[in-house]
């Protein structure tokens, strides 16, 4: 990029990698929200989307502690108690394990991580590095895919609950609370992207960041669809559904 575009130029650019590349789109999505997943394909996607889940707050905790503006600092600490709660058995990690609990996963198998994808561990772990590694713009753009999260939750609460016997409200309880969370995180997050990519370089940088983040969920879904629809090549040691 050579031009330097407006704030609400950006904003577009950002949005339209959302709707090209954010993981909505995905084969596997359309399989889960539209009841064509076996129960053994959910409980595939609830165990390896954990380490996801688990490692958020790390990679918050890892953005913090470099950020010199408590500002920053104080808006973004919020996003380690959404997912870490105030106390145990509180937070989106938490009850990330009551969907893993009510899909009939042992939790101690579930927080071993002893049978998680190849894929997912390195997709995962390439995030976590890449907010600890890069600035602190390419960092808080790479959040940005929480622009999009709202209405791939809706489609899941609504088709999962249509289609599978075995999910409950109550089983899909990280999904009721988490919209307006994101609202929140990705308003904060747009604004700051928005006032801090100041030039065409810092531009470029933070909308390769959010490909880089889509492109991270994207290679999750396409490690379970690859191992448990087709071809069902399920890596040595991954979780092997009882079917």
């Amino acid at each position: 990029m050579t031009t330097l575009l407006t704030p609400d130029e950006l904003e577009a650019k950002l949005r339209d990698i959302g709707a090209r590349r954010y993981h909505r789109l995905h084969p596997f999505h359309h399989l889960l929200h539209g009841g064509k997943c076996t129960k053994g394909q959910v409980q595939a996607w609830a165990l390896n989307r954990y380490y996801y889940q688990a490692m958020i707050p790390v990679k918050d905790a890892s953005l913090i502690a470099r950020c010199l503006d408590g500002e920053v600092r104080r808006e973004w600490r919020s996003r380690l108690v959404d997912h870490d709660g105030n106390a145990a058995g509180e937070g989106g990690i938490a009850r990330w394990l009551k969907l893993t609990d009510g899909l009939g996963l042992d939790r101690d198998y579930v927080t071993s991580l002893a049978g998680l994808l190849p894929a997912t561990r390195f997709a995962v772990e390439a995030y976590v590095h890449f907010v600890a590694g890069k600035t602190l713009l390419e960092a808080i753009a790479s959040s940005l895919t929480e622009l999009f999260s709202p209405a791939i939750i809706s489609e899941r609460i609504e088709g999962m609950l249509r289609h599978y016997d075995f999910v409950t409200a109550e089983t899909l309880a990280y999904f009721s609370v988490r919209p307006p969370q994101a609202r929140r995180d990705s308003e904060f997050a747009l604004a700051y992207v928005k006032e801090n990519a100041k030039t065409p370089e810092q531009q470029a940088l933070a909308l390769k960041a959010l490909e880089f983040k889509c492109d991270v969920l994207w290679a999750m879904l396409d490690a379970l669809h690859h191992a448990y629809v087709a071809p069902k090549h399920i890596p040595p040691g991954a979780f092997v559904p009882d079917e």
